[in-house]
């Protein structure tokens, strides 16, 4: 055993107490972080807009700050990024985390010296969580490797300025930097293709034992690894232990990713963006997230049927109720208030309260009224697949309203196939028939004669790289939809 760690186990022991100090006290956690928003937040602009100065519970929250996305506070974000003081936080932000909007272009998310705790932290505790809970903690005496977006910062009216992983990367600890790989030249590497190219030169003799990043885009690593050797994983790198991803769920890429690997491995789910560190998985036998409930950040759930009626209810965290599909609304200490994060989640325990993610609250399929979710067709997918013993690759779904070939509209799915199941007939009843059963909305419309079962359109071999690439989106943290309402994403993958 090597001393980092060594020294790393009884570190986490430490973060063991902690973690299981606040998470038994969820709603007295929430209680004292709303207290201490509103306290700082009455010396900025927006409190003073917002009447913080009455403020002096949740209720009384509700009735002066309402709920909006980013657009709906651009005018804030304006002159935070004007380098006004004291606008949404006091005084000025660190840095302001760039990120793609999908109304307002560029979206430039604020992170104060308050706020960037929240982000470092909860990675160091989740790896600290795992070596505590699992006893094991090899993983650090090797080389680690974060597949993540340029470090490279710019600088807006004197705010650094980058993508929340560059920004990140300037934090890891010097004793971890030593491990890291890639190197910094070849991170600020904007050609996704070229830097994996230059991450495997650069990691192919290496004792790679920690490996972190969005599924899809550590397969295309794995792919060019393999691609180069004609080894799996396991046989380049023997003591790789550790898999740490967030960005979306690893299901749908577990099978294959096992397979390039050739073995099982140990996995750690992040819940990670540009607003906040929100969950991380604190168990290795339950997919559930551990909410952040003492980093700075106080929550508000509304039950995802409601988000888009005039008055939906908005719910603290001591009000919630497990197996609710919930729109995730945060307030922070990065002056963030009444922010939609986009996401939806569900609890799966409240003792303590753990979440899993089921979509976005801006990605649903309800062309005809049926209501479906992220989670739903994740779901359906896994199962035909281990049905019909199919790989999958990636896939997006679309209504068809108006087929060309006439007869019922149906939810046209556009998969990519590493290998293509035994029996596609059979596989498409297997998707159809999970649907139904997940979804009543959609079964009744099939039932109705509303809708006809779903078509499912096969695609060549990388094409959602290339769609990808199209769209100036390959690699880093950009994620293919899962869903949508209209047919725009069908025709450029059609095209």
């Amino acid at each position: 055993m090597g001393l980092l760690s060594f020294i790393s186990r009884q570190l986490a022991a430490i973060a063991a107490v902690r973690l299981r100090a606040w998470s038994r006290q969820g709603v007295a956690s929430q209680e004292r972080i709303f207290q201490e928003l509103i306290r700082k937040g009455r010396k900025t602009a927006f409190g003073r807009d917002h009447d913080f100065r009455f403020i002096q519970t949740y209720q009384d929250f509700k009735t002066r700050v309402p709920v909006r996305d980013y657009e709906g506070l651009s005018s804030y974000f304006e002159r935070v990024k004007r380098y006004e003081p004291d606008v949404l936080w006091p005084g000025h932000p660190l840095y302001l985390a760039k990120t793609s909007g999908t109304t307002s272009g560029t979206k430039y998310i604020p992170i104060t010296r308050d706020s960037i705790p929240n982000h470092i932290h909860s990675t160091r505790d989740a790896l600290l969580n795992y070596i505590h809970t699992t006893g094991k903690s090899r993983f650090l005496d090797g080389k680690m490797i974060f597949i993540s977006g340029s470090p490279l910062l710019d600088k807006k009216n004197g705010i650094l300025t980058g993508r929340l992983s560059g920004i990140v990367n300037h934090h890891v600890p010097g004793y971890l930097q030593r491990h890291q790989l890639p190197s910094f030249q070849t991170n600020t590497l904007e050609d996704w293709e070229t830097k994996v190219e230059a991450i495997v030169e650069e990691t192919l003799s290496q004792d790679m034992r920690f490996i972190s990043g969005i599924p899809p885009w550590v397969q295309m690593y794995f792919d060019h690894l393999q691609s180069r050797t004609g080894k799996k994983v396991k046989d380049l790198f023997p003591n790789f232990e550790l898999f740490v991803y967030g960005g979306v769920n690893y299901e749908p890429y577990r099978k294959k990713l096992e397979q390039s690997i050739g073995r099982k491995i140990d996995s750690i789910e992040l819940y990670p963006a540009s607003e906040g560190f929100i969950a991380f998985q604190d168990r290795q036998d339950d997919p559930g997230l551990l909410l952040m409930l003492n980093s700075g950040i106080f929550f508000e759930f509304i039950p995802a049927t409601e988000f888009h009626q005039p008055s939906p209810n908005r719910l603290s965290l001591r009000d919630v109720e497990v197996g609710v599909n919930y729109a995730l609304v945060i307030n922070s200490n990065a002056g963030l208030w009444g922010y939609n994060l986009g996401d939806t989640i569900k609890f799966v325990s409240k003792d303590p309260y753990r979440i899993v993610v089921t979509g976005r609250i801006k990605h649903f399929l309800s062309a005809s009224g049926e209501h479906v979710i992220t989670e739903e067709v994740e779901r359906a997918l896994i199962e035909a697949s281990t049905q019909q013993h199919a790989e999958v690759v990636e896939f997006t779904v679309a209504p068809q309203l108006n087929p060309p070939e006439g007869g019922l509209p149906y939810h046209e799915w556009f998969i990519e196939f590493d290998r293509q199941p035994d029996d596609m007939e059979l596989f498409i009843r297997a998707v159809d028939d999970s649907m139904q059963r997940q979804n009543s909305y959609y079964r009744d419309l099939i039932e109705g004669q509303m809708l006809q079962r779903l078509k499912i359109r096969p695609l060549k071999s990388g094409t959602f790289r290339d769609y990808m690439r199209k769209l100036g989106k390959l690699g880093g943290q950009n994620k293919v939809p899962r869903l949508s309402n209209d047919r725009s994403i069908a025709h450029l993958l059609s095209s």
